[in-house]
């Protein structure tokens, strides 16, 4: 048998051949515009305009990560014991959640809404507030793990 030294370079060409060529998804959220934008490849491939926490209950800002996703989500309310089912017509959070802040008691989020007029608006209570359409176009965009900057 014929042995060769495998360099560094054949090495890293076998590597590339084993690993799928991945596309680094990230979200970055501009609360001073209002909007959304998922960049992928170091480009923006979508932008979606929302709503965002109103003055006392601002989204908070700095580097997070989706940590949670779930389609048709229950609704509880911060403030007392009262829920809406998921898929209910006036369950504030519509049909999909992208949790990507929780102190531990809260959890702030993108998700749709039954008032589409809210949207482009300082008005919730911290969370994004997004379109149905959009909402669920980008809950088939990211993954848990999905970086998410939100800045002024």
């Amino acid at each position: 048998m014929n042995w060769r030294p495998i360099t560094g370079l054949t090495l890293f060409f076998w590597w590339l051949t084993l690993t799928p060529a991945m596309a680094q998804v990230w979200l970055e959220l501009i609360l001073s515009q209002r909007r959304v934008q998922v960049w992928q490849d170091n480009r923006v491939v979508r932008t979606y305009p929302v709503a965002v926490g109103k003055p006392g209950w601002e989204t908070p800002q700095g580097d997070f990560v989706v940590d949670v996703k779930v389609k048709d989500p229950v609704w509880q309310s911060f403030t007392s014991s009262k829920q809406i089912p998921a898929g209910h017509p006036s369950n504030p959070l519509g049909r999909h959640w992208i949790g990507f802040w929780s102190d531990g008691v809260d959890e702030i989020g993108f998700h749709g809404t039954p008032h589409p007029e809210t949207v482009g608006k300082a008005i919730s209570h911290g969370c994004v507030r997004m379109y149905p359409k959009d909402v669920a176009e980008l809950f088939n965009l990211v993954e848990l793990g999905t970086p998410v900057r939100v800045r002024r």
